[in-house]
């Protein structure tokens, strides 16, 4: 992913409202299958790292980067924001193909 669609998806993510929150425990496959639920749904979500997660930020976005069904755009603070393109339903990756 180049500069410019990084720039434009964290643009877009912006005013989207964290959909999936880690808590005290971490990052754990539970969390994992709720990234992967949501971003089914959708192509581009936020994900809020709480105050009481026991877990540093740097770890879970290195753990996060690892996995390869979704791409990991950036992190913002306390917040990643992750994108996997839809190809079935596609609305923000359509946009992005111009870029």
């Amino acid at each position: 992913m180049n500069s410019k669609k990084r720039a434009f998806l964290k643009k877009k993510a912006h005013n989207l409202e964290p959909l999936v929150r880690i808590g005290k425990d971490g990052l754990n496959s539970n969390i994992i299958t709720s990234i992967l639920e949501a971003i089914n749904s959708r192509e581009l979500i936020k994900v809020k790292i709480l105050q009481n997660c026991e877990e540093e930020k740097g770890v879970i976005y290195s753990k996060l980067m690892d996995i390869k069904e979704f791409e990991v755009v950036g992190i913002v603070g306390r917040t990643i924001i992750i994108f996997k393109e839809n190809k079935e339903n596609p609305s923000i990756s359509l946009e992005w193909k111009n870029i």
